[in-house]
């Protein structure tokens, strides 16, 4: 029986097994690579999406589970780098050898989309379930406070029905990096 549900904004309908978990939909059955295998037991990361807007490990969650709901992938936060939880990470330059930062930012955008401006402890509570091998986690607590910035100047200039660039506006407003108070 086929299973239905949306995928990036798309709809898409895969027939399964019912407890196929959702990365091996992702990844073999609709080719969207960018979701990673870590452990196969939700205790990584390296397979975070969002699940009707919330971080959930897919590794573990039967396609089942999933029938009518949305998915977001890292292939659909933004389809050019532009989403601020990116644009940050890429400033940063967070990755190390890579493997785990769709996880990461997968997770940090979940956070972003319900606390704007989250402090050091909400950001290492938020993203304590993914692991980094490489510890690059000073440079992901300063990527999610530079992305919260990057939002923050953005919702300021869509708010003024402004063309410009969010760098543009943080110009114009004190940034605090590393999660400095």
């Amino acid at each position: 029986m086929a299973i239905q549900f949306i995928v990036n904004g798309r709809p898409q309908s895969v027939d399964v097994p019912a407890n196929m978990p959702l990365l091996w939909v992702l990844r073999d059955t609709l080719g969207m690579t960018g979701t990673k295998f870590g452990c196969g037991m939700a205790l990584c990361g390296a397979c975070t999406v969002h699940l009707e807007g919330e971080a959930a490990r897919s590794c573990i969650t039967p396609i089942s589970s999933v029938a009518g709901k949305k998915i977001t992938t890292i292939e659909g936060l933004s389809p050019d780098r532009s989403h601020p939880v990116q644009r940050a990470w890429i400033e940063v330059d967070v990755p190390q050898c890579g493997y785990c930062q769709s996880g990461q930012i997968m997770s940090a955008a979940s956070l972003l989309a319900k606390n704007a401006k989250p402090s050091d402890s909400e950001i290492d509570e938020a993203m304590k379930g993914n692991i980094c091998r490489c510890g690059t986690y000073q440079r992901i607590r300063e990527a999610v406070h530079r992305a919260a910035d990057l939002h923050k100047a953005s919702a300021q200039l869509s708010g003024f029905g402004a063309a410009s660039d969010p760098e543009d506006a943080l110009q114009e407003q004190p940034v605090e990096a590393g999660g400095a108070a």
